[in-house]
């Protein structure tokens, strides 16, 4: 198991990145939400090829959204912290 935190730049907000993601992430736990500074950020606990496999999608994003970065901190195991996975609201 892999719990990763990312954190996604570029046009990446009012694009519809959030559903997407989550749309992706249906076999993981953890988070996808909007930061203030424009980015978003997930955070995903999951089977290892299946984190892989998401993160690589992040890169690319839904069609109108365009990912100029994408930042990656692995962490400790939080699956104790999450049961499924959430679009957070602001």
């Amino acid at each position: 198991m892999k719990a990763v935190k990312l954190t996604i730049s570029g046009k990446v907000q009012g694009v519809g990145y959030r559903r997407w993601f989550a749309q992706y992430a249906v076999a993981l736990k953890g988070y996808v939400q909007n930061l203030d500074s424009g980015a978003v950020e997930a955070l995903l606990f999951g089977d290892d090829g299946m984190v892989a496999e998401l993160v690589n999608f992040a890169k690319v994003g839904p069609t109108h959204a365009v990912v100029t970065d994408v930042v990656i901190v692995e962490l400790a195991s939080e699956q104790q912290r999450f049961t499924d996975f959430q679009i957070r609201r602001e």
